[in-house]
């Protein structure tokens, strides 16, 4: 079915995301990415009437430069329609990555940059999937292939997907970091926590007693919190989740008892009642430390905590038409097919809660965000397989 696929099917995927690592594009600056996968399309004689960009972006408020691009390919065969995506966008880390290849595996050539294997890789096998059946005329259901934006940045692009442009597909596909073999079938929930404390600034040295400090303030919370067990790994009985406080920002000078504090954090769970949990935890800490921190004369700070949802948890079961897509997929590939529940988010959470049930798969990425990261070419190329196959629809047909 895929001619020739250790020779020029191999050479063309390698080249692909080669080019696609070396294209600057985080989060909010797509656009180059977006042409340059457009440009291929194109060349391989998809109509401009194809190809459009959503209002993600305008609708996530953050200024980025394009939408999520959207491409629907009309079926050669009848079949429900198969949604095949992933994001374009990198961490920071990436610009100016120089991919070279040594061996078996793809590095930066500079230990000051990332790779942007996450998520250039599952570009890759999007992209060539379309391109493979498209140059080789193979039969196909009707597809719709989706390059997200600004996912390392809180899931926006999946968040804002304008789901009506998406020709209502069945079965849903994401290809992000990981092994190949392995299809995430579920993740956890993520809520975001701001807050703010308000002190009372006095003079340090001459009447620190006059003073409430909101560091202290925010410190005896946060102690409270680690004591109780509600910070970092929280289990609870038969409840689990994470939290986590990854910022603080305050104060002007060495000597004025500090007046404001911000704190960012988050909280984890698979279980919304129990992420709801965490977070009431974090407000009655800040809550009792802001009572039990008082100047001289009796007068306390204040605390202001704002929540959002930054996305829902979900979890499929093995049963759920994509996932026994994937897994055949996965297993006419010639590997062992697994599944996996993850503690992290995905462009999954939100298209899951647009009703639109996604399975997630690797690529052969490894050290994601850090210099050290590689992409696996054997594992890369496996993907691109599964690809095929999945974009083919002949993941349990016969050999």
């Amino acid at each position: 079915m895929i001619d020739n696929l250790n020779g020029n099917f191999d050479r063309r995927a390698v080249d692909r995301v080669t080019k696609l690592m070396a294209i600057p594009g985080p989060s909010g600056r797509e656009a180059a990415v977006a042409a340059h996968v457009t440009g291929l399309l194109k060349e391989a004689g998809v109509p401009d009437s194809a190809i459009r960009h959503d209002s993600a972006a305008r609708r996530a408020g953050t200024g980025g430069e394009i939408g999520n691009l959207i491409v629907k390919l009309p079926g050669t065969v009848r079949g429900p329609r198969r949604l095949m995506m992933a994001h374009m966008d990198t961490v920071p880390l990436c610009e100016g990555a120089e991919p070279v290849r040594r061996g078996d595996w793809i590095h930066a050539r500079s230990s000051d940059t990332a790779l942007g294997g996450d998520n250039r890789a599952g570009v890759a096998v999007v992209l060539n999937s379309a391109l493979t059946l498209l140059e080789q005329e193979l039969p196909h259901p009707p597809l719709t292939l989706l390059f997200t934006v600004q996912e390392e940045v809180g899931l926006l692009g999946a968040r804002h997907v304008t789901k009506g442009q998406l020709g209502k597909p069945e079965l849903c596909f994401n290809w992000d970091g990981g092994a190949p073999n392995i299809a995430v079938i579920g993740a956890t929930g993520d809520d975001h926590l701001d807050i703010e404390v308000q002190g009372l600034a006095s003079h340090a040295g001459a009447h620190p007693e006059d003073g409430v400090s909101a560091i202290a303030i925010a410190s005896r919370a946060i102690a409270d919190l680690t004591d109780n067990g509600w910070h970092g790994l929280i289990t609870k009985g038969r409840n689990t989740g994470t939290s986590n406080i990854g910022f603080v920002s305050g104060g002007a000078a060495t000597n004025v008892v500090m007046n404001h504090v911000v704190l960012r954090a988050e909280a984890r769970s698979h279980k919304p009642q129990f992420r709801r949990k965490i977070v009431n935890e974090f407000r009655k800490a800040f809550e009792r430390a802001a009572r039990n921190t008082t100047s001289a004369d009796g007068q306390t700070g204040q605390v202001q905590i704002s929540v959002r949802d930054k996305y829902e948890a979900f979890r499929m079961p093995k049963t759920s038409p994509c996932v026994k897509t994937a897994l055949a997929a996965v297993a006419k590939a010639g590997m062992e097919p697994q599944t996996r529940i993850v503690n992290g988010g995905l462009d999954a959470n939100w298209m899951y809660a647009h009703g639109l049930p996604t399975v997630t798969l690797g690529c052969g990425q490894a050290g994601i965000h850090t210099v050290e990261e590689t992409l696996h070419i054997p594992s890369f190329l496996a993907a691109c397989q599964v690809g095929v196959l999945v974009a083919s629809a002949t993941e349990s047909s016969a050999d």
